[in-house]
């Protein structure tokens, strides 16, 4: 990482924070008592989960979010303990706790999240003041929305967010969905990430292999998105700028912990831009950070080895 690199600093925005937890069984049978041989319990929602992949990339981070209750104290607690710099608003009620529950006798992997409880209005205005804060200390290399907005959030909340970023000259990359994603784009982020199903919302267009993806792309940018990425799974992803598109190809590597590996991709991309990147080489490291977090148990758990040696193995492709 270059010495600009080191300087410069990454805000996650998680304004649906949770606690996920994954269980591990040897066989997931309907109607039976379970008992997991193996429990991992990390902060989450999708915005901390990539400040920790992030973190474990060499990134100097901020995480600015919503908890609340005692999850949410647990969720700060865990936070400081794993060392990343966060600043929490806090809500009335419980922050929600997302399980996923992996059968290891088939590979599969069953998810259940909660929506989270609804939001005082006070609390969305304490998030934004303190994403001004950390954008009015002038080291930030990037700014990153994740996930879903709570109950009680203004529908245009990351899109107000998005506008404090551009007018300070900071890039935004957001990885949303929905009615969030829509409000979002007029704001002209840097780069958009979603996933099939997700592009296939956003524009109505069905999204299943490069090509659909790539006209997919090419609608968000027309809609306001300077660049776009579209994952795929094991097809890989796709690379849509003004000037080019790129098919990235993933190398044969299959983790059995999925979970948290879209979120691991936005880390790679916020550290390949902040690092010097181009969007291409960015989205490189964004999948191999993506497949490294699916070898290990943890939403955003990687190790920097794996994914440096990974990113070798991604074959890039013109469109």
């Amino acid at each position: 990482m270059t010495d600009a690199a080191r300087r410069a600093r990454l805000v996650f925005v998680t304004a649906n924070s949770s606690i996920d937890r994954l269980y591990e069984v040897e066989r997931l049978t309907d109607g039976l008592i379970h008992r997991p041989s193996s429990v991992v319990a990390r902060p989450g929602g999708k915005g901390l989960n990539a400040a920790r992949a992030a973190v474990a990339l060499g990134a100097r981070v901020t995480a600015v979010g919503i908890v609340a209750g005692r999850a949410g104290d647990w969720i700060v607690e865990q936070l400081a303990e794993i060392g990343i710099d966060a600043r929490m608003a806090h809500s009335t009620g419980e922050t929600r706790t997302c399980v996923s529950i992996l059968d290891r006798s088939t590979g599969s992997l069953t998810e259940l999240y909660e929506p989270g409880e609804r939001i005082e209005p006070g609390a969305w205005a304490v998030l934004e003041s303190l994403v001004t804060h950390e954008l009015d200390r002038a080291d930030v290399g990037a700014l990153t929305f994740s996930g879903s907005l709570p109950p009680g959030a203004p529908i245009d909340g990351y899109a107000r967010i998005a506008r404090m970023a551009t007018r300070r000259s900071i890039p935004v990359l957001a990885d949303a969905y929905g009615s969030a994603l829509a409000e979002l784009l007029p704001e002209h982020p840097a780069v958009v990430k979603v996933n099939a199903a997700e592009a296939t919302e956003a524009t109505g267009l069905p999204v299943g292999d490069p090509a659909s993806a790539t006209a997919a792309a090419r609608v968000l940018r027309a809609r306001g998105a300077s660049g776009v990425v579209v994952t795929l799974g094991v097809a890989g992803a796709v690379v849509v700028n003004a000037t080019a598109s790129t098919r990235l190809v993933p190398p044969d590597v299959r983790g059995s912990y999925p979970v948290g590996s879209g979120d691991a991709f936005l880390a790679g991309l916020a550290v390949g831009l902040t690092e010097g990147g181009t969007l291409v080489e960015a989205a490189r490291l964004g999948m191999a950070a993506a497949i490294a977090n699916a070898l290990l148990p943890g939403a955003g758990e990687l190790d920097p080895a794996s994914a440096n040696q990974l990113v070798q193995g991604v074959v890039l492709s013109p469109l």
